[in-house]
């Protein structure tokens, strides 16, 4: 088995380093793939980049965006797994190996998630009770439940290449939740199997673009679950919930 990893990144030099460790450090009966897809970096990622040599595939140009950058890399792996993982964040150590040994195991799995922390700067945990209430709907999925909240964090999800080339690329004219409309569709093809451990971790730095914008987020993602339901009843949840995370946020800062 093939695992290909997908990094889109722009300016992320004080992370990347980081994040393409922990891919290549991952040990097990499988080989793994990494492309990182950059969007024209002018702060050191390039020559970070260059160290790895023939490790990594990597190239640089301007894109249309994150969701952009990574449907080139997807177009260009060779992986029979995919994940995408964003240029601050990381995997954790054998995550990999339990990602194998369970899509051997579950031939009729298409797509997976596993658990994932938040973490800052200086790599320690934070925001625990987030992770906690995530976690919590991991184990209860529905695709009811996941029209009314996005729960699935992004960098724990490892998907079939043929699921993808089924459902489509990723639609470039979302800016914050790109994943959100991509675990839409996939839930209407495979429900997704849970692994119950933490695969990786999501970094929320003063530079990130889901903590800055997080409002616009929330909004995009309501815009999305629109799309895929006409129920009433469900749009007002997913709002409600939307103002409910909210204020959680301006309770933490």
């Amino acid at each position: 088995m093939k695992i290909s990893i997908i990094t889109p990144s722009f300016n992320q030099a004080d992370y990347i380093d980081q994040t393409i460790k922990s891919v290549l450090s991952q040990r097990g009966d499988f080989k793994v793939e990494m492309i990182v897809v950059d969007g024209g970096s002018n702060d050191g990622t390039i020559e970070i980049l260059k160290r790895y040599g023939s490790d990594i595939v990597w190239v640089s140009e301007k894109d249309k965006g994150q969701a952009d950058a990574i449907n080139k890399g997807i177009e260009l792996c060779t992986g029979d797994i995919i994940g995408w993982l964003n240029s601050d964040d990381i995997y954790l150590e054998n995550s990999f190996q339990k990602i194998s040994s369970f899509f051997n195991s579950n031939v009729k799995c298409e797509w997976l998630f596993g658990k994932c922390k938040i973490i800052d700067v200086k790599n320690d945990e934070i925001r625990s009770f987030i992770t906690k209430y995530k976690n919590y709907y991991l184990s209860k999925y529905s695709y009811k439940r996941l029209l009314i909240e996005n729960f699935i964090s992004q960098p724990a999800v490892f998907f079939r290449k043929s699921l993808f080339n089924k459902v489509g690329c990723l639609n470039i004219h979302f800016n914050y939740a790109m994943d959100y409309d991509l675990w839409l569709r996939f839930g209407k093809q495979a429900d997704p199997y849970f692994i119950n451990d933490y695969l990786s971790a999501f970094r929320i730095h003063t530079d990130s673009k889901g903590e800055q914008n997080y409002k616009h987020q929330f909004k995009e993602e309501y815009k999305i679950a629109t799309v895929y339901t006409q129920s009433k009843i469900i749009k007002l949840f997913h709002w409600l919930n939307i103002w409910k995370i909210i204020l959680a946020y301006k309770l933490i800062k």
